[in-house]
């Protein structure tokens, strides 16, 4: 029997709370009624922003039921010098704001979507012309096609964790006096793995 899965990225710093929330959507068994059952990590873009340049995220739109309804791979986000939060979508500067929720690649649920990828991997990669050596394959519009689809449904699981990645060089002081105030509160143990 294979067991559900959880989505991370290998680069950033995601936050206790998230993992909380995932492991007990999952531990739930919920079924939202469709071909795929998710949940995703929804952090707040404020939480999520870096202070040396500009960030990609999976800009949501969340239903009444607390379900996605939208995700849209935006890049070029930073917060302007008005609080205001800027992209490079004219689409979704007409109404992004700073308390959005975001995908950071978070994401959880049944085995049967990763035989999903698999197979549709396949098909991104016959796809991809010879030389190109830029294109993606982005969950977040896999699982937007799903979504206009009607394929899956997917639980928004906010949390206010604060993410740490090293997107730019300039990131990694400030990643490494985030995670030493996280040991001197007592989150984590200086010591991992003793």
């Amino acid at each position: 029997m294979k067991e559900p899965f959880v989505i991370i990225n290998a680069d950033d710093y995601y936050g206790k709370e998230a993992f909380v929330k995932l492991h007990d959507f999952l531990v739930s068994g919920e079924d939202l009624g469709r071909e795929f059952t998710m949940g995703m990590g929804g952090f707040i873009l404020k939480n999520t922003l870096s202070d040396n340049g500009t960030v990609t995220r999976g800009v949501s739109v969340v239903d009444e039921n607390g379900l996605l309804s939208q995700v849209h791979e935006t890049t070029g986000i930073e917060m302007g010098e008005d609080g205001q939060i800027k992209c490079d979508s004219e689409e979704v500067q007409e109404w992004i704001s700073p308390e959005d929720k975001v995908s950071m690649n978070m994401w959880a649920g049944n085995p049967k979507f990763l035989d999903f990828l698999a197979e549709d991997f396949k098909d991104f990669l016959a796809n991809v012309e010879e030389g190109d050596l830029k294109s993606e394959y982005l969950l977040p519009n896999i699982v937007d096609k799903l979504l206009k689809e009607e394929r899956a449904n997917v639980k928004v699981l906010e949390t206010q964790d604060r993410w740490f990645g090293v997107t730019y060089k300039e990131d990694k002081e400030t990643v490494q006096d985030a995670f030493r105030e996280l040991i001197a509160d007592g989150v984590y143990a200086e010591m991992l793995w003793e």
